[in-house]
């Protein structure tokens, strides 16, 4: 098994990178969110995965060590290949990927191209418990895993606005679990959009 490797960036396109070793060039498919990583940059590292099929053998290279266990874990769901995870980890980072998992975010992951809905509930489902046992995946940026925002009250009030907005459940979650819950709707509506407006 090809761990990583490492060299001279030397071509990129759309979904490859390719990596040059002692000489030999290695073709990795890859996501948008890596090539974003690697762009402008000489020498490179990829964290790789090799699939191996009857007719193919494929290289899959990431930036993060994050990133490539997402793949991992995506490629376990049932009905979901390597291009269908390369497709949602373009899309999203790891940390956003992990945020809608974690939060039931399924909607979020039918914006990927050639993710239906029933897929998309599918990785919600599967992975669910996977991504809340793992420390590895952070979202935005911590370890910590959005708290659930109590039913009914307030805070579920601006989540749904918030989502009105055009934000995702589990990006308004994320933020309005960090506020005062003793807020009103209006309050917690204001500061979560400053809060959003960071990232």
């Amino acid at each position: 098994m090809i761990y990583s490797v490492r060299g001279k960036l030397i071509h990129t396109e759309s979904e490859l990178a390719v990596v040059e070793c002692g000489g030999v060039g290695y073709a990795c498919k890859t996501t948008f969110y890596t090539l974003q990583r690697i762009a402008g940059e000489s020498e490179v590292t990829l964290y790789t995965y090799l699939a191996v099929r009857e007719d193919a053998a494929d290289l899959f290279g990431f930036s993060t060590k994050e990133e490539l266990k997402c793949f991992k874990m995506l490629i376990t769901v049932s009905g979901v290949g390597p291009k269908a995870a390369i497709s949602i980890l373009s899309s999203n980072s790891p940390s956003q990927f992990a945020l809608a998992v974690a939060t039931g975010d399924s909607k979020s992951l039918t914006k990927c191209k050639g993710i239906g809905a029933k897929t998309a509930q599918r990785i919600v489902l599967e992975l669910k418990d996977k991504i809340a046992k793992e420390n590895t995946v952070s979202v935005r940026g911590t370890a910590d895993f959005v708290p659930a925002v109590p039913q009914g009250g307030a805070a579920d009030e601006a989540v749904t606005a918030l989502v009105v907005l055009g934000y995702t459940e589990g990006e308004a979650m994320q933020v309005i679990s960090k506020l005062d819950p003793t807020l009103s709707v209006e309050e917690l509506i204001k500061k979560a959009l400053i809060g959003l407006a960071r990232f």
